[in-house]
This record gives structure tokens, sequence and C-alpha cells, in this order.
């Protein structure tokens, strides 16, 4: 990421110091997971910086109308010296619009976010020792349709190389990768795929999946179903990967990321009823599952 010119943002970074060294008050959100205000709120002459305090290790920010700029504090509540071990990742909203997004440490900033960036479902991570979030409000003739939001999740970078940064998020999963995954992802099921439904704009795939044995899910995402009392559910995952249905069933594991499941690694079952009993004659596997 580039560096991003300082001559509109040094007068905001002051003007902070100012409001604060005068005893402003912070604004706190109502819920310290997710935070909603406006820019109305500023006078029309003044370019306030506004702080905000969020304590979870998910919420989102919902800005409207926005003016002047934000500082996003992000406080989970565990021990600061575990900061350096998490990740930052946030999602846009679809339409957001009305400011930048800038990555800030020690008053330099470089653009994460530039407004009217409408890459679908892109998700953008850094790590949380590397700055925090300021959000500026660019010049509009119209505010009154503008919206800035995105989620935001904090996790450790080992979950997020997961997610982000495989450099092969295509290929099948070594039998130990297969074996861990069952006991660390945030759903574990056996099921099979009932329907793929591509979708070239976020190139994205959804696996609509039947389930036949659930093993573990960490949010309600599968679910029973209408009147057959059939539990069902729907994993994303990369165009690219090329998911086709077909017959037999799976052990599909994965990670739930802003709400969604995020496809892991996905043996045959057959295949993983294989691995898992030749690494438990060998006293080699690293949790109890039962396979059958």
């Amino acid at each position: 990421m580039r560096s991003a010119p300082l001559s509109g943002l040094l007068p905001l970074l002051l003007g902070l110091r100012l409001l604060l060294g005068g005893g402003a008050a912070a604004q706190y959100s109502s819920d310290l997971c997710n935070w909603k205000g406006s820019g109305l709120t500023h006078e029309s002459h003044r370019k306030d910086v506004e702080q905000v305090y969020l304590r979870c290790s998910e919420g989102s920010i919902e800005w409207m109308y926005p003016t002047g700029a934000l500082i996003i504090n992000l406080r989970p509540n565990i021990s600061p010296a575990s900061y350096k071990h998490l990740t930052v990742c946030i999602k846009p909203f679809k339409d957001s619009a009305g400011a930048n997004i800038y990555l800030e440490k020690t008053g330099e900033l470089k653009l994460l976010v530039r407004d009217g960036d409408r890459s679908p479902s892109r998700v953008y991570c850094f790590g949380y020792d590397q700055g925090g979030l300021f959000v500026e409000a660019t010049p509009q003739q119209d505010i009154s349709r503008k919206i800035t939001g995105f989620q935001y999740e904090l996790m450790s970078k080992g979950i997020a190389a997961d997610l982000h940064t495989a450099s092969a998020p295509c290929r099948p999963c070594s039998d130990t990768e297969v074996l861990l995954a069952v006991c660390t992802s945030d759903f574990v099921i056996r099921g099979s795929i009932q329907n793929v439904t591509n979708e070239a704009e976020e190139q994205e795939s959804i696996i609509h999946v039947g389930v036949n044995k659930l093993y573990r899910q960490k949010s309600k995402v599968f679910q029973l179903t209408g009147e057959s009392g059939n539990w069902r559910g729907q994993i994303k995952t990369l165009l690219e990967c090329g998911v086709k249905p077909g017959d037999g069933d799976f052990l599909f594991t994965g990670r739930m990321h802003f709400g969604e499941a995020r496809l892991g690694c996905a043996p045959r079952f057959k295949d993983f009823q294989r691995m898992y009993k030749e690494a438990k004659d060998k006293g080699l596997n690293p949790c109890e599952i039962g396979p059958d």
C-alpha cells in the first residue's frame, strides 16, 4: 500500500489532539461491539475527528452522512500483550461510500480502502500492530445518500493465514491437515453436495450441503429445514476451485468469517475414515471425533 499525502489529514489529527487536550469526551458505541453515528452532529464549518472505542472481537461501523473523520480504537478484552498476535480484517458494506479508510501509525497514513471502491466481497486484513483505522470523509456535493460502513473481525494470525494467504487455496489437504482441521475448525459435518451456485461477480461459489451428521458448528449455519426434517446449510469457497455437484459424502470443515461459513478441508468421507483409523491405530490422532 502506498502512503497517502498528509495535506488534508494533518489538520484533522492536530484537531483531535486539541480536542482531547481540551477535555472533549470520547464517543463510545452503545454496545461496545457496533457503532452507528451521523456526521450531521458536526457543525458544518468544522472538521471534527471523533473517537470510537470498541471492545469486541467482531462487529460493525455504520457512519451516515460522513463529515470530518473517525478514529476506530479496537480494544478487545484480552491481555494487551496478546494484541501483537492478532490480525484485523474489515469487509466494507456493498454500497459503502463517502469516506476513505486508512491505516494510521505514528502519524503515517496508508490508504486501505478508497472511497468508491466497489470490489465485491473484498476483505482487507492487516496485523494489529501495523496501526489503527482512520476513516476520513471525502468532499461531497451531497452527503444525503452517503453511508460508510464495514464489518470488522479480530482473529489470531494463524486463522487469518488459513483464510487469506494460503498459497494454493484449492489444493486438496494432506492427511495431517485434515486431522488438524477436524479438531480446530468452526464447523465439521458429514454431508453431500446438493447443488452449487456460482457468483461470477463476487468470484465465489456457494455449496448447498445436505447434512448427514453434524459433529460441530460454532454458529447456526446448518439448520433443520421444513417438513423434511433434514439439516441443510451453505458453505462458500473460491470460484476458481471449480466445485461441482456430485455423488457421495464428504467431510466438510471450515471457519466462520463475517457470518459466513468458509470451506477448509473437504475430503471424501471414506478417505477421512481411512486417515482417522490409521492415525488412531498409531496413537497419532490429535482429537477424538468418532468418524462413523
